[in-house]
């Protein structure tokens, strides 16, 4: 029988309950990007080598984004097909999901500090640490190693609490870390004068409390499904479809580091480091703009994954439609906004006069085709959601190794301008990527509405 807890996953109307879910979804994406960007300032403030730790910090952050992927490895696969159990009402393999995919975040969490303790320097180095800011840089990756597992359990944890239609519990997990590190990094930095291994420390911290209560509450009565030690053996047949599903979330936050390597790469050859600068802009804007969608679409995914488990035609195309509908109405305004007052959003991030009058040229080229980006991300996280593996992988790969990659080198060949041409691989990649992926999800939902049916 399905527990009463999530029974209105599949009753309250769908309309109702997406802004319910999305609300908090939408809250924590914007908590945990502000507190982000918090750390940064507080770091970049320390008196007397304040640009210099913020650099050194700044190196850290493809290797950081690299590991938490593996919490969406485990985590966002793990959770949507937990859900779909739920709407089957076979809460037992629901928390066979929960309780093996515990145990292998964990143990992955293990390995990656190992790996990061002992490899540290030479990724930094790789990844573009210098003489001057490899001190810095080592400093606070090697005090934020240790608190991988907190930062994996939390991350991968909190989608389970998400998946069960408790969004707003999901978003006082990201609140909670976020106030008590923004209280804790001046202390630590700026009081106990532990610089940038302070900041690590506050992250640490903060986190460790943010996984007792996911981990608490998983634990409790209040969750639908629990963490229950006969479940804690980590059996391959649940694994290993958790680890499919979540391939394409990993693809596409893995690859952010290779594509802004990529992208700078190629901007420093033609546009110096005016150019370079400028593409931290730009995508720092698309990056904000889009927390709202991948919001939304976290919301929409226990609605999706519950009703589809639960074989309900009407709930799930509806959820669909109503996910698309909202998706496509916030990018075509964003778009227009962006290509209306590009300078607005590019002042947000500098004040210099050159590089602001730069950025807000190439942000109308970068954000080209973002007015039909809502139909990629609501195919995509649909195709999550219903546990499509092979289709989701297929359309992170086709848009960001097929498309992007390759453009990044070809585009300014095939223009004037070859800077602007880099840019304009971006919009030119998410165009193709939308035509195939909507091609291939009106096929594979077909299949999918059909074998509900």
């Amino acid at each position: 029988m399905q527990k009463k807890d999530n029974a209105f996953l599949g009753t309250e109307p769908v309309g109702r309950l997406l802004l319910r879910l999305s609300v908090p979804t939408v809250a924590a994406q914007l908590i945990n990007m502000l507190y982000n960007i918090v750390d940064r300032i507080y770091i970049g403030h320390m008196p007397g080598s304040g640009n210099l730790a913020l650099t050194g910090v700044g190196v850290c952050m493809p290797i950081i984004l690299f590991v938490s992927a593996f919490a969406a490895l485990i985590g966002a696969g793990g959770a949507p097909r937990a859900s779909i159990f739920m709407g089957k009402g076979d809460p037992d393999s629901a928390e066979k999901t929960l309780g093996s995919c515990f145990t292998l975040q964990a143990i992955v969490s293990l390995i990656l500090t190992a790996l990061l303790l002992l490899f540290a320097e030479p990724m930094l180095m790789a990844f573009g640490a210098s003489e001057n800011t490899i001190g810095y840089a080592a400093d606070y990756m090697s005090v934020y190693a240790l608190g991988t597992i907190f930062v994996q359990l939390t991350l991968s944890m909190n989608a389970y609490i998400t998946a069960q239609g408790f969004a707003r519990t999901g978003m006082l997990t990201v609140l909670i870390g976020a106030a008590l590190n923004i209280l804790l990094d001046p202390l630590f930095i700026f009081v106990l004068n532990l610089g940038v291994r302070g900041a690590a420390l506050a992250t640490i911290l903060s986190q460790g409390v943010s996984c007792v209560w996911v981990v608490s509450f998983l634990c409790s009565k209040k969750s639908t499904i629990r963490i229950r030690r006969e479940n804690l053996r980590v059996r391959k047949a649940v694994v290993l479809p958790c680890i499919a599903l979540g391939a394409a979330p990993f693809i596409m936050q893995s690859s952010e580091s290779v594509i802004s390597v990529c992208f700078n790469s190629s901007l420093l050859r033609y546009g110096g480091d005016v150019a370079v600068g400028a593409m931290t802009i730009l995508t720092s804007v698309m990056q904000f703009a889009m927390l709202p969608l991948q919001g939304l679409a976290q919301g929409a995914q226990p609605i999706t994954s519950f009703n589809f488990g639960a074989r309900n035609v009407g709930r799930v195309k509806q959820t669909f439609r109503l996910l698309l509908t909202v998706s496509l109405i916030y990018s075509v305004s964003l778009w227009a906004l962006i290509q209306l007052f590009p300078q607005a959003f590019a002042s947000l991030f500098t004040a210099d006069a050159a590089l602001l009058a730069f950025s807000a040229k190439a942000l109308r080229i970068y954000c080209g085709a973002l007015f039909i980006f809502g139909i990629q991300l609501a195919c995509q996280m649909t195709f999550v959601a219903i546990g499509y593996a092979k289709s989701s992988i297929l359309v992170a790969v086709m848009r960001k190794f097929v498309l992007l990659l390759p453009l990044i080198y070809l585009m300014p060949h095939l223009v004037s301008n070859q800077v602007m041409g880099v840019y304009l691989a971006e919009p030119v990649a998410d165009f193709l990527a939308v035509m195939f992926t909507a091609f291939l999800f009106r096929s594979q939902f077909k299949k999918a509405i059909a074998s509900m049916e």
